[in-house]
């Protein structure tokens, strides 16, 4: 069984902006320019929050969430926006919700401005249905 780290236990941890931590998401979002890094770290906050047992980590080369190896949610920095990727094209399409600022791209993810972070009953609900179409896969067919 592998051995947690301290950013990975529950909770958010008192540093939990410092990338000296350790953990791979502040360091990556650490190189990120203003305001999409405070952006962008509104949103690990609310996903740390929505997933005290995930795993935080680097996925594709973006920060990601994942419950018992299975990823959940992930988001990124572009040049002039940011994006939040529910790891499932089925997904952004199951939003009752969606802010008029942000876009639904044709493969599933949402876009968002630099300098607004995407609100907490968005991600929540994108959560939410994530969670809820891995449950109903097979249990064999999931990667650990």
């Amino acid at each position: 069984r592998r051995r947690l780290r301290a950013w990975q236990a529950p909770g958010v941890p008192t540093d939990a902006t410092d990338p000296s931590t350790g953990n791979p998401i502040l360091e990556h979002l650490a190189k990120l320019p203003q305001p999409q890094r405070d952006t962008l770290l509104a949103v690990r906050t609310m996903l740390r929050e929505l997933l005290p047992d995930a795993e935080e980590c680097i996925s594709y080369k973006m920060p990601c969430f994942k419950v018992d190896g299975v990823a959940v949610g992930g988001f990124e920095g572009f040049a002039k926006h940011c994006s939040y990727f529910p790891h499932s094209g089925n997904i952004v399409g199951q939003l009752t919700t969606l802010p008029e600022w942000c876009t639904a791209s044709s493969a599933g993810t949402l876009q968002f401005p630099v300098d607004r972070p995407l609100p907490r009953e968005v991600i929540a609900e994108l959560v939410q249905v994530r969670l809820a179409e891995i449950a109903a896969k097979p249990t064999k067919r999931r990667r650990r």
